[in-house]
């Protein structure tokens, strides 16, 4: 090599280097951006449950409700109960069946729960009994007067039925006790009036006990013609006042 191409070599050789500089510089990478902090997790949704035991009461009577929660700040319960604790229970007692609400509130938003309460209606009082006939009552109503023919004192086939109704009740009824009246109608004298008054009640008297009637619950008096039933003059006014007729003894 002759000394005039090393010029010319050298100032090859450091151009080559430049480009070969220039180059690596121009495809050198950039740097990645820095990694941003990681973010904090969203807060947790709250949760609550409501409970009530019994679920139905009478009306007066009280319940417990309880109640849980989770990732709440704030809890209410209506109605009429207000802000509450976020765990716990209360006794109430609703006048009417009623539907309880809980709301739970948080950062993470809200929740609601809800139990029904059901209060039974006190049943309606059963109407007193209708009253019933009074003893005075059953005794005017069963007691049967017997009844004669003229100037006779023997008991005759309708009396027969009639003292059989009242030697009935007088049966059902053994605490009762009876004063038998005779009467007459207006016809006679007021003597002869009284002794067949007393015969009239004697027979009605003796056919009671024939039909198993203590004689000691059963009195006689005659009145004669003296306290007539009937105040008209004729036959179908004289046949009411022929009588044995039942007073009740006090």
């Amino acid at each position: 090599m002759n000394l005039a191409s090393r010029p010319f070599y050298r100032t090859f050789f450091l151009t080559a280097i430049a480009a070969t500089i220039f180059v690596l510089g121009c495809s050198k990478k950039p740097k990645a951006p820095p990694t941003p902090p990681p973010q904090p997790p969203a807060p947790a949704s709250p949760t609550v449950t409501l409970q009530a035991s019994p679920l139905t009461i009478n009306k007066g009577d009280s319940t417990t409700l309880s109640w849980s929660s989770t990732n709440a700040t704030q809890l209410s319960i209506s109605p009429e109960i207000g802000a509450v604790s976020p765990e716990g229970s209360t006794k109430v007692s609703p006048p009417a069946s009623a539907t309880y609400t809980i709301s739970a509130t948080g950062p993470g938003g809200s929740a609601d729960a809800s139990v029904r309460v059901t209060v039974n209606a006190p049943s309606a009082a059963p109407p007193p009994p209708a009253a019933g006939p009074s003893i005075e009552e059953l005794f005017a109503r069963e007691v049967k007067d017997a009844f004669f023919d003229f100037n006779k004192s023997d008991i005759r086939p309708d009396a027969r039925d009639a003292l059989g109704k009242t030697a009935d009740f007088l049966r059902a009824h053994a605490g009762i006790k009876v004063t038998i009246e005779g009467h007459c109608d207006e016809r006679g004298s007021t003597e002869y009036n009284l002794g067949l008054g007393d015969r009239r009640a004697s027979a009605t008297k003796q056919f009671l006990v024939s039909l198993g009637i203590s004689a000691d619950r059963m009195n006689t008096v005659s009145y004669g013609k003296e306290k007539p039933f009937c105040m008209e003059h004729g036959e179908t006014c004289w046949q009411q006042n022929r009588r044995g007729h039942f007073i009740m003894a006090k």
